[in-house]
């Protein structure tokens, strides 16, 4: 079974987040994403866009959550969570956050992205050039990196496909090279462009 027809039958053919039955496609929740049924879920193109374009978020849109939050699924829960976060200046998502609770492990993913921290608290993530890296960024090594505790070495022009951010130090990402997770220093990778 593919995972399309896993998440169609898990959610009985509508949106996760908003029960919308249009425009539904599957999202990898980031920062890396598991993949498969544990790390996706299926959405629609609203909820999709505002995820992702924060300066969309319908405020109104997302009352959806007050049933959602609930999902037995990490992946709804997960989500759930970080736009509640990003909503509660609007005071309801507050209450809802209030009421919310998510495991351990759910809640450390679900904090991955920062997104739930405020401005000044943010730990800022930049490259060899001072541009800032995003989780699920596209980075290049500028250089062969030796890994630790392996006879492993990452060639410079690397690439390292959606990054995750580690939240309390701002030299640290993580990617995977060559199949293994590994942690880079931010000082020896620049961004992908979108083309690349």
């Amino acid at each position: 079974m593919s995972l399309l027809q896993e998440l169609q039958d898990r959610s009985s053919n509508q949106c996760e987040l908003c029960a919308s039955k249009d425009n539904l496609k599957i999202y990898e929740v980031p920062p890396i994403s598991t993949g498969g049924v544990d790390g996706s879920l299926l959405a629609c193109e609203t909820c999709i866009d505002q995820i992702e374009n924060p300066e969309n978020t319908d405020a109104n849109h997302w009352r959806c959550l007050n049933d959602s939050m609930w999902s037995e699924f990490r992946a709804v829960k997960v989500v759930a969570w970080r736009m509640l976060n990003r909503l509660k200046k609007e005071g309801w998502p507050q209450d809802l956050l209030d009421m919310m609770y998510l495991e351990d492990e759910e809640l450390r993913f679900a904090e991955a992205t920062g997104e739930h921290l405020d401005e000044s608290e943010k730990v800022i993530h930049r490259d060899s050039n001072g541009a800032i890296l995003q989780a699920g960024d596209n980075v290049v090594l500028i250089k062969d990196l030796k890994v630790k505790g392996s006879s492993m070495v990452a060639k410079q022009g690397t690439a390292v496909r959606r990054i995750s951010l580690d939240p309390e130090n701002a030299k640290y990402i993580e990617g995977k090279v060559d199949g293994q997770t590994i942690v880079i220093i931010s000082d020896y990778v620049k961004k992908m462009s979108e083309k690349e």
